[in-house]
Parts: C-alpha cells; structure tokens; sequence
C-alpha cells in the first residue's frame, strides 16, 4: 500500500477523498466508492500501488487509437477497480476480482516498455485515474525514457489530479457514454458534467479521440447521436470520434447494436466530423482514413491490421494536405 494523493483528513478518523468527482467520505477500515483505497485508521491509502493484473503488448489501434503512431504496438497495463458503475461493463470481472494481481514497480513497467517495439505504456483495462500514484510514477518515468503515455479512461476525474497526469500524457481515448445526466446517474452511478470537462482539458493538453459505446433504446436516438457529434465538433471537426457496438454483458441484457445504428451513427457525425470511426463490428470502411480534401485513403486497417500507404509522415500522400496524425 501507498498513502494515496488528494485526499484530507477528518475528525472522527475519517477521510474525504478528492481524486474523483465522487468526493467519497470514508469511515475508518472502509473503502471509497472504486472499492481500492483504503482509510487505514485515518490515512488514505491506495491499495493497488504496485499491483498489476494485466500487460500485454497490444496494437495501439486497440484502444482505440487510429491518428496516434498508426500500426505501432504499445504496453497496455491495468489492475482492479473503477469510480463508476457501469452496468455494460466490459471489463467487471476484472475490476471487481479480490485477486492482490503481480507486484511490479514502476522501473519494471518501464524495462518492459522499452522493448519488444512498444512505443510505451497504455494504462488501460481498468480506470486508471484510480490507479493515480502508481500511473503517474510510471508516467514519469517512462517519459524521461522517451517513450509514450497512453491514458484510455472515463474521463471522471478531477481537474486537479488531472492536470498534473496530462503533464505527462501524450494521448488519451475517452469514453464519452451519453450526453444526458440522466445517463450518468442511473446507468453508471456517475456524472456527465466532469467527463465533459476532462475532455476539454485533455484535447488543450494532448492528443485525444473519443469513444461512444452505443447502446440500443439507451443513447442511440439522432437526438443522442447528434448532441454527442456536436460536443465532438466543439472541440474541433478533426477530432477522431469512434462509435463502438455493444453487446450484452455484466448486468446489461439489451439486446446487441444493429450494424445499420453505426451506420446510421457514422452519418449523423460525417456531416461535422472529419474522421468518424465505427468499432466492434466489421465493415467495409468504417476503420478507414481518408483525406477529407482529396477523399485518398490515407490509412487501411482491417481488424488490428494496418497500413498507412497514403500517408508521408502527417501528410496526405496525394494532395499533401496536412492531417490530424502523430506518427
């Protein structure tokens, strides 16, 4: 254990944590809402520093990440617990497991960055803003090496814990579940307001796109859709939004998205987006680049499989109009 970042103490041996918007009060020997930080008789302490329950070296298409080091691979790193509760849940059996995970220190992350062709650390799998002291002792880190941080997150975190990551942060997806509070509230016990402004902290700071996970009869309607386009649009039209298909899982029994939805998602968002991407689902073209001023193919992915033939270095290789890539 580490005694955890932001937070202050109480009378009564409680502690008050300010990492998320959750703002947890905690009574002695209890936990906080992402259930791995601990008050330890009126000390809060992260309970997940130094354990880690996956790394695997992923494409870093698979984070989705399509305009950042297209093609390349990347440490993608993750342990147990989360600040919502999302009853779609991926990834809960991770996230809610008792296992303590691998004990690894930070030199360690780095060491195994640093080879295999990874370009870095993704933290990832769970939500790693709650993994705080150990990602930014890595992020640090694995900066001074050279290499890249990757941040794949829900976004709900505060401005002042976020800030001091983005210092080290080159890039950052962010789930984006809905633009209704509502949503937020009853289907992930969270809040919209702070993720929408994370995000607009993030894309002042690093490279960002955006992930949509839609849901049928939840977040689909064109109204949904298109409040969710314009946000997008708002932080700039070159701004890389994927909408990705869900299907049933944890508490969620919904029936999975119809392809036609992304379709029709995909042709909401092209009239104010210039890359628009469609995720979870096969297609012809909805993981293709290409140009928004000539329309050549900049980069074909199938699958995890990619090539960025129509691109010199940022460049559109025909019409040699720049575009929205770090390569």
């Amino acid at each position: 254990m580490k005694e955890a970042a932001y937070y202050e103490k109480l009378e009564g041996g409680k502690v008050h944590c300010h990492l998320c918007p959750q703002e947890c009060v905690i009574a002695a020997e209890k936990k906080g809402f992402c259930r791995v930080r601990s008050n330890n008789d009126g000390t809060l302490y992260s309970d997940i520093y130094e354990h880690m329950l996956a790394a695997h070296l992923d494409p870093i298409e698979k984070k989705p990440l399509y305009h950042f080091h297209p093609g390349r691979a990347v440490l993608s790193i993750g342990t147990k617990g989360c600040n919502q509760r999302c009853q779609f849940c991926q990834n809960w059996e991770m996230i809610e497991t008792d296992s303590a995970g691998t004990y690894i220190t930070s030199d360690e992350v780095v060491a195994m960055a640093d080879r295999g062709g990874s370009i870095g650390v993704a933290y990832t799998y769970n939500e790693p803003t709650v993994w705080f002291e150990f990602v930014l002792e890595c992020a640090r880190k694995v900066r001074d090496r050279g290499l890249v941080n990757v941040l794949v997150t829900n976004g709900f975190t505060n401005p002042e814990p976020l800030a001091e990551l983005l210092g080290f942060v080159d890039a950052m997806n962010i789930d984006l579940k809905s633009m209704r509070p509502e949503f937020y509230e009853k289907i992930c016990r969270s809040k919209l307001e702070p993720v929408l402004e994370s995000i607009k902290a993030a894309k002042a700071a690093c490279h960002v796109e955006v992930t949509n996970l839609v849901i049928p009869t939840l977040n689909d309607s064109d109204d949904d859709i298109g409040e969710l386009v314009d946000f997008v649009a708002g932080l700039g039209r070159d701004t890389p939004l994927h909408f990705s298909a869900y299907y049933p899982c944890y508490k969620m029994t919904i029936e999975p998205t119809p392809p036609a939805t992304l379709e029709r998602a995909r042709e909401i968002a092209a009239r104010k987006l210039d890359y628009v991407y469609l995720g979870n689902v096969r297609t012809d073209d909805g993981a293709t680049t290409c140009c928004p001023n000539c329309g050549e193919t900049a980069v074909e992915r199938n699958g995890y499989f990619t090539r960025a033939h129509g691109l010199e270095g940022s460049k559109c290789s025909r019409c040699g109009e720049a575009l929205p890539f770090i390569v």
